[in-house]
């Protein structure tokens, strides 16, 4: 017998490989390096039963199995690849050859030896009659395989080939592939062929029998007797008397309200006079199993205990004090008042300030499920109110799917991204979600597949959105709307401290080797490598370092390393971010304005100059309309007023004046740079310097009065992380500056002015000329 000292071997779970069989094998990533050791020795490779379903080791293959050549590879998308394979000889597994990431073996190859005389002339003759007897009863053969079967003589390749269009289970294939006489082999074959032909003549009869009892029936009738007859020959109940019986058991158990209870019975009896075979049994047994999945009254308790929700919210999140009393207010209100509808609440806030994972905090707080889905992009109706069961594989809604999945009625529900709903000709999800959010209307949320209300008032509701614009007016104005500003630096130090350093060294498998992150390191950190109202890129940093000591771990480094702030340039590579003011210089025409956008507060240059022409504007830095109208209005204003400011009104003649605001590609819109671009053109024409630590919002009308703005929290974090000293807001601004926190005010000089000319006095700096 010829030997091969080290083969590759594939395990086989669901197909049983014969000589001269060809076929293509789906590999998984996960079991590819087997094939590809297999291409690397002239494509072959050993395919072998496995007896166990998962986990298969060389003591679980069967012992013989059949060496086959790789014709063909092709990888597919997803990392696997599709193999046509093409069986060669049966071989015997000797013992495992150890592989890097496949199994190896030693295994003989097993030869047919020819098989001549009566006996097997008359079996190959025996097999080839019982092949057209199973022909004429209807089994189905390839063409190219009867001709080939035809012109085989030899035993042992006809019973392989007739063993593979056998559909025999796989035990009995392995057994056959293990008989090495081909004579034993084919009697084997013969056997099962024989039973096989038996049992097509005791169906032969049944059809016979049922045709005489029909006579000229409809086809449709003809085939469900004889369902009907083979069941009472075998001894089986009638399938779908049983499935009637296991859906009104399952109606029973769902406690349903009274007229959706009418609703499901009067459904069934239906289902039970329709086909099996129509299409119409499925839309309706379809449609009884949302009914009965639908947890109509199945709910968990709350966990009303106030000190335990402020303990979980408080260990997930930092801060945010506004938002956890709301929660605790609620669990207080439930606890006297069972019957309390959920809270419809809206987060507004800059990306990575937390709002979707305060999402799951108050699920952990109150002891309720939690679900999650994102609206973001979405531009059908039916994915919030479902399909009408008039359409093929119409299914409900997202809002009953998920309170389905779940199997309560009152979760904590989580409509992620509600600022980006989109819409088409398939319909506004936005005014779909009105009755959804509607506390008044939620109580009978009909949706279009269910068809019958279903009450929502008990779950709590908690939409996600960066700003409040996009959002429709009657949406919004069903939410309760609650600012998540974004954090200042003392804030991130501490969630930097207390949660993300934690975070990041259990993820990077640092537990057993903590990093030591000093006050300093996590400040200069975030000064120098990140710019956000949230903290994603912080973490992302903090990751990136524990990542950098887990590499050093692994190669052999010293444990328990020390993060020290002059190593953060070679950890994370130069600096990324400066302070925007601190490294400018007082100058004529160039005034530090404030800005608030969907990431959160900002900072803005406004930059004018002026040079000989007709007295034209010119406005660049992709500014939108509302913006060049508050560049004109502040224009018009100064120019007005130009003796107040101690300006000559010719110096206007003939000057082309230009206004600018930096980073030109990025789009910049509202009325709350006004101040910022009339202090600008003072500035210009008058020489004086501006200071370049004042910064200043508000919108400017052409009679000179100041306009309160939005965002005041947002502004003065930006203005405090960009290193402004000075702030100038309006006067009607007055009562925002409460909502922000005394600590966050340190170090910060907040004016609040009327009129242009106290905003001159505060910012403007004498004439260098």
């Amino acid at each position: 017998m010829d030997v091969l000292p080290h083969l590759p071997v594939y395990a086989m779970h669901e197909h049983v490989v014969f000589p001269n069989m060809v076929f293509p094998l789906f590999v998984d990533a996960n079991k590819l390096a087997t094939v590809e050791e297999a291409v690397n020795q002239d494509n072959l490779i050993g395919l072998v039963l496995c007896r166990k379903d998962e986990d298969c080791s060389f003591g679980d293959l069967a012992p013989i199995g059949t060496l086959c050549r790789i014709r063909q590879m092709l990888r597919i998308p997803g990392g696997g690849a599709k193999v046509i394979i093409e069986g060669v000889q049966r071989l015997r597994l000797v013992e495992a050859v150890t592989g890097k990431v496949w199994i190896g073996a030693r295994v003989e190859l097993l030869e047919d030896y020819r098989c001549e005389g009566l006996v097997a002339e008359a079996l190959v003759q025996s097999v080839n009659a019982l092949l057209k007897i199973a022909l004429a009863y209807g089994r189905p053969l390839p063409g190219d395989v009867l001709k080939m079967i035809d012109q085989i003589e030899a035993p042992g390749r006809l019973a392989d080939l007739v063993t593979v269009y056998l559909n025999l289970d796989l035990h009995l294939q392995q057994r056959i592939l293990e008989i090495l006489d081909p004579i034993d082999r084919l009697k084997e074959v013969y056997l099962h062929l024989t039973s096989e032909v038996q049992k097509m003549q005791v169906k032969g009869e049944v059809q016979s029998e049922v045709a005489k009892r029909m006579g000229k029936s409809q086809k449709e009738y003809i085939l469900r007797e004889q369902l009907k007859q083979i069941k009472e020959e075998l001894g089986d109940e009638d399938g779908q008397q049983s499935e009637v019986a296991e859906l009104r058991c399952s109606i029973d158990q769902a406690e349903m309200p009274d007229h959706v209870r009418e609703i499901a019975e009067k459904e069934l009896a239906r289902l039970a006079r329709i086909n099996p075979a129509s299409p119409e049994h499925t839309v309706a047994r379809t449609y009884i199993d949302y009914l009965c999945s639908v947890p109509w009254n199945c709910s968990t308790d709350d966990d009303l205990n106030i000190g335990h929700a402020q303990q979980v919210l408080d260990e997930d999140h930092y801060g945010l004090k506004k938002i956890k009393e709301r929660i605790l207010e609620y669990l207080a209100v439930r606890s006297l008042k069972a019957d309390t509808k959920g809270p419809i609440i809206c987060f507004v806030g800059p990306p990575g300030v937390g709002k979707t994972s305060l999402g799951r905090s108050i699920a952990r707080a109150t002891g309720r499920a939690f679900i999650r889905i994102s609206l973001g992009g979405m531009k059908d109706e039916a994915e919030i109110r479902g399909h009408r069961r008039t359409y093929i594989g119409a299914l409900p809604g997202r809002i009953i799917r998920e309170i389905c999945r779940v199997g309560t009625n009152n979760p904590v529900f989580m409509l992620d991204e509600v600022d980006k709903i989109g819409q088409d000709f398939r319909g506004d999800p936005a005014s779909a979600l009105l009755e959804v959010l509607d506390p008044e209307q939620n109580d009978s949320f009909t949706d279009h597949y269910l068809d019958v209300p279903f009450d929502l008032s008990h779950i709590m509701f908690i939409a996600t959105a960066n700003i409040l614009d996009p959002i429709p007016p009657p949406l919004r104005d069903r939410m309760e709307v609650i600012s998540l500003p974004g954090y200042s630096e003392e804030e991130k130090l501490a969630i930097a401290r207390n949660y993300l350093v934690t975070k990041q060294q259990h993820e990077n498998g640092l537990d057993d080797y903590p990093v030591d992150f000093p006050d300093e390191t996590l400040q200069r950190l975030v000064r120098n490598y990140t710019r956000e109202a949230g903290v994603r890129n912080l973490e992302r940093n903090i990751a990136s370092i524990c990542r950098k000591m887990a590499k050093s771990i692994a190669e052999g480094g010293e444990p328990g390393l020390k993060v020290s702030p002059e190593s953060l340039e070679k950890q994370l590579g130069p600096r990324r971010y400066f302070s925007d003011v601190a490294e400018e210089e007082d100058r004529v025409g160039v005034v530090t304005g404030l800005a608030w956008t969907e990431a959160g507060g900002d900072i803005i240059f406004v930059e004018a100059t002026h040079m000989a022409g007709q007295g034209g504007l010119t406005l660049t830095g992709s500014l939108g309309e509302v913006m060049q109208e508050s560049a004109r209005t502040a224009l018009s204003f100064v120019r007005a007023q130009a003796q107040q400011f101690g300006l000559d009104a010719q110096t206007f003649a003939g000057q082309d004046i230009h206004i600018h605001v930096p980073s030109g590609a990025i789009p910049k819109d509202g009325p709350s740079a006004g101040v910022t671009m009339a202090a600008a053109l003072i500035s210009l024409f008058s020489g004086c310097p501006v200071r370049r630590d004042v910064a200043m919002t508000g919108e400017l009308t052409l009679t000179g009065r100041i306009l309160p703005v939005g965002g005041i929290k947002e502004k003065v974090l930006a203005a405090r992380r960009a290193g402004v000293t000075s702030i100038l807001l309006p006067d009607r601004n007055r009562e925002h500056l409460d909502e922000i926190e005394p600590d966050l005010r340190q170090g910060l000089q907040i004016h609040f002015v009327s009129d242009l000319l106290e905003i001159c006095r505060l910012a403007l700096l004498p004439s260098t000329d």
